[in-house]
């Protein structure tokens, strides 16, 4: 049978539409894959985390989500990983439960070709009982998969930090607690909010922002929240910072996301 070359250019655009779908299609659902790794625990430490991690959370960094919690290697990502959720689940069926458990990154670190190092209550919050729990604690490391899943703290606002190094009104520093949804924080502004005079912060180490020169006034920390390709959104907090904030006090940003 004879085609024409409308035909033919016809049924080219008609496969190359078809396959450009499929492609839409794989990656729209690549965010509910799993990815191949292993996973380690602290092995010094309680049940919960640490408060000394590399994302400057302090004690809320090995309390927050009831101390299931992980140090990350390369999703670390320099301290933009800090914050971001993760379901971790162990690939031995005998002893791993279906779901795994839920982390929240807090922290730096890498043990024996690891992406995860939890917290021994995350470590064993992978197994279907106790006594399984037990025999993934003896083993020390396993094989894992994991995804990223949007962090969730209900009846929880974003809360602003107010890291003890600080010093008014000459140097501030803060940290940013119940960070929420899929997106990393990117991107720090800090608005004087009566002259609407706004710079951008640098990230001083992990989760934490720091000027040496910070605005006088009622001030507003807004957030950037990005998924790394073209998908950002600001958040604006609903509340400001006192003009008269003080080192250590933690300031509720009033909204959730």
């Amino acid at each position: 049978m004879a085609y024409s070359s409308r035909s033919l250019i016809f049924g080219i655009t008609v496969l190359t539409y078809i396959s450009a779908q499929a492609r839409a299609a794989v990656g729209a659902t690549c965010t509910d894959c799993f990815t191949s790794s292993r996973a380690a625990y602290y092995p010094n430490s309680d049940e919960q985390g640490t408060e000394t991690g590399a994302c400057g959370f302090g004690t809320f960094g090995a309390t927050i989500n009831d101390g299931h919690v992980s140090a990350a290697s390369d999703l670390y990502r320099g301290g933009l990983g800090c914050g971001a959720c993760y379901q971790v689940r162990c690939k031995d069926s005998y002893y791993c439960s279906d779901n795994g458990t839920t982390v929240v990154v807090t922290d730096s670190g890498a043990s024996d070709r690891t992406d995860f190092i939890l917290s021994r209550r995350a470590f064993g919050r992978m197994a279907q009982t106790k006594d399984a729990a037990a025999q993934l604690l003896s083993r020390g490391v396993v094989d894992i998969e994991y995804r990223r899943i949007s962090c969730n703290y209900p009846n929880k606002n974003i809360y602003i930090k107010i890291v003890e190094s600080s010093n008014y009104p000459h140097y501030l520093a803060f940290v940013i607690w119940y960070q929420q949804g899929l997106k990393d924080i990117s991107v720090v502004q800090l608005c004087e909010t009566r002259s609407l005079t706004c710079k951008l912060l640098e990230r001083s180490y992990g989760a934490v922002w720091a000027t040496s020169a910070p605005p006088s006034g009622p001030l507003s920390i807004r957030m950037l929240l990005s998924d790394g390709e073209e998908d950002e959104s600001w958040v604006i907090p609903t509340n400001d910072i006192p003009e008269d904030w003080k080192a250590g006090n933690i300031y509720d940003s009033g909204v959730q996301v």
